[in-house]
């Protein structure tokens, strides 16, 4: 017999190549409370750190968040959180002699 597994449903994928995209996905809610706002100011200190020629510490953040968006999109990570939380709460319970 066959293993059986349950399938989950992926949303596509946003288009994340730019700036632009970026800032779209964060007004249209993708992305961490706060996210929006923060990009905006992280983006804006990297670009007075950078020089014409190295701009590093812009792809660092745009990296970070496309990354951000994705994990945010990503309905394991909901699930993924969840155990950590139920995780650290036995092992309280169970430091606490409960």
């Amino acid at each position: 017999m066959s293993a059986q597994y349950e399938e989950t449903h992926r949303p596509a994928a946003l288009p994340l190549k730019t700036i632009g995209d970026i800032r779209a996905a964060l007004r249209s809610g993708h992305g961490f409370p706060g996210d929006r706002e923060s990009f905006e100011a992280d983006l804006q200190r990297a670009l007075e750190a950078s020089s014409e020629t190295d701009l590093n510490a812009v792809v660092s953040v745009i990296v970070d968040y496309r990354g951000r968006i994705r994990l945010y999109q990503d309905p394991d990570f909901d699930i993924a959180v969840q155990e950590g939380i139920d995780l650290a709460a036995r092992l309280k319970q169970e430091a606490h002699g409960r």
